[in-house]
């Protein structure tokens, strides 16, 4: 088959490399589609020590069953399907106890971090256990199943924040995961809904999406605008979406005594935090990691309307174009969301 390799920092090939086969409990997958994430981008890198060469990047992605392994059960040959990134054994106490995304023996499809390489879907094929898929229903696309597992990030992160209908919510950082979060946590019944980025066309695409006030973050009364929309409290609810040190202490700042703060980005590896104000404000502070069983859950609201995903496709591209398509993403390209691999 054909696939996309990343055989050194700042190198991806395209080449061919062996078709796989699926084991006794896996999909082998006919790969339709496949989008690019962040992650994928600073892999490439080298910087992360994630992806380790020689691996198949690729962890969001949909496509269509070629072939199942005698104790598969629920899916036939030729079934849609899209899958969690998250490989985890079912066996464990975290996967007995109802946390499969905590499991002590977690994989990441496309990751390779040392102790396991699992390859992953920017090729025509890819295998997957059977219990992380889930069947398309018809009037999903491949492109819009291939950011079900973006959109499960947010969800989940919109899950873990405690919410009295009509609560007021801060969202620092529009990118893909804080914008499903917004959607999220509308659907959850949050009231007022205020989202803070650097990117003009980033909340732009908030408001689009329901935010009803937005804030650019380098703005020097950031704080000022912001307790201007949601009161002289805070906000009941705030969710970072970076993972950085200045959007981390935005967020905690503007978070009101006795509120919760969500993280869900992690960009730098260690940050600093005010002890004291969390700790006198009793502020709650909730992780996120990946997801906890959304899946089914975002095939089914994008596909009926309720998760809008459609504005985060910023382009497509094909497989052969890897290597410029990569070197320009991590360059920088103003505006792009997610770039989509697609395949005939």
């Amino acid at each position: 088959m054909k696939a996309l390799v990343h055989t050194a920092p700042y190198v991806v090939e395209y080449t061919d490399w062996p078709k796989p086969e699926a084991g006794p409990e896996d999909l082998l997958v006919r790969v339709r589609s496949c989008a690019i994430c962040g992650s994928d981008i600073k892999g490439y890198s080298g910087s992360t020590g994630r992806r380790q060469p020689p691996i198949i990047m690729g962890h969001e992605a949909a496509g269509v069953v070629e072939a199942i392994g005698e104790k598969v059960v629920g899916f036939t040959v030729g079934d849609r399907v899209t899958f969690d990134s998250t490989i985890y054994c079912r066996l464990c106490y975290f996967c007995q106890t109802g946390h499969p995304n905590l499991c002590d023996h977690r994989e990441v499809i496309g990751v390779s971090e040392g102790t396991y390489r699992r390859h992953g879907a920017m090729a025509e094929y890819v295998t997957v256990p059977y219990w992380v898929a889930v069947r398309m229903p018809e009037g999903l696309s491949f492109a819009q199943a291939s950011l079900v597992e973006t959109a499960s990030v947010g969800v989940h992160a919109a899950n873990r924040t405690p919410l009295t209908l009509n609560d007021t919510v801060v969202i620092v950082g529009a990118g893909a995961v804080g914008l499903v979060a917004l959607q999220a946590m509308r659907l959850k019944g949050a009231g007022r809904v205020i989202v803070t980025d650097l990117s003009p066309a980033r909340l732009e695409m908030a408001r689009s999406m329901g935010a009803d006030v937005t804030i650019e973050a380098d703005a020097p009364d950031l704080m000022e605008q912001l307790l201007a929309a949601t009161g002289p409290r805070g906000a009941d609810a705030t969710l970072e979406a970076v993972g950085i040190q200045p959007t981390f202490e935005t967020a905690l700042a503007i978070t009101r005594k006795g509120g919760s703060l969500t993280l869900i980005g992690n960009v730098a590896q260690q940050i600093s935090m005010a002890l004291q104000s969390i700790v006198s404000r009793e502020i709650t502070i909730y992780g996120v990691c990946a997801n906890n069983g959304e899946i089914p859950a975002c095939v089914e609201l994008i596909a009926s309307g309720r998760l809008n995903v459609d504005p985060f496709i910023s382009e497509f591209a094909s497989l052969e174009d890897g290597q410029a398509v990569f070197d320009r993403l991590y360059k920088g390209v103003e505006g792009n969301i997610r770039t989509l691999f697609t395949f005939e």
